[in-house]
């Protein structure tokens, strides 16, 4: 995993998996508390993640909310976007651009 970027642009590459968590969370969460207004989270270099890394994202996302900021992600993958849409998180979390529910494979 690899994580670059500073407290208004991150992005996220690899994997986001329980073995890369707790670097990805304090990366995420220092982007946080470092900046003022939005906080774009690309991920478009992420190859895999697991529930550890979905788990990240949100508490990031709660975080910033507490900060009075917003997590927004941009190039989420397709198969990360089946499963915002699986888990209703796409209507919590804020993505650039949306997601087209209805241009996504059914699972």
């Amino acid at each position: 995993m690899y994580i670059r970027g500073d407290h208004t642009e991150v992005v996220v590459g690899g994997r986001l998996d329980v073995r890369s968590a707790a670097d990805a969370r304090t990366a995420l969460h220092s982007a946080v508390d470092d900046g003022v207004g939005d906080l774009v989270l690309d991920l478009s270099g992420l190859d895999s993640w697991d529930a550890t890394g979905l788990g990240v994202i949100m508490g990031a996302h709660r975080r910033a909310g507490r900060c009075g900021r917003r997590l927004v992600l941009r190039g989420v993958p397709a198969q990360m976007q089946r499963l915002l849409v699986a888990t209703r998180l796409h209507r919590i979390l804020a993505i650039e651009g949306g997601i087209g529910v209805e241009s996504l494979p059914r699972v």
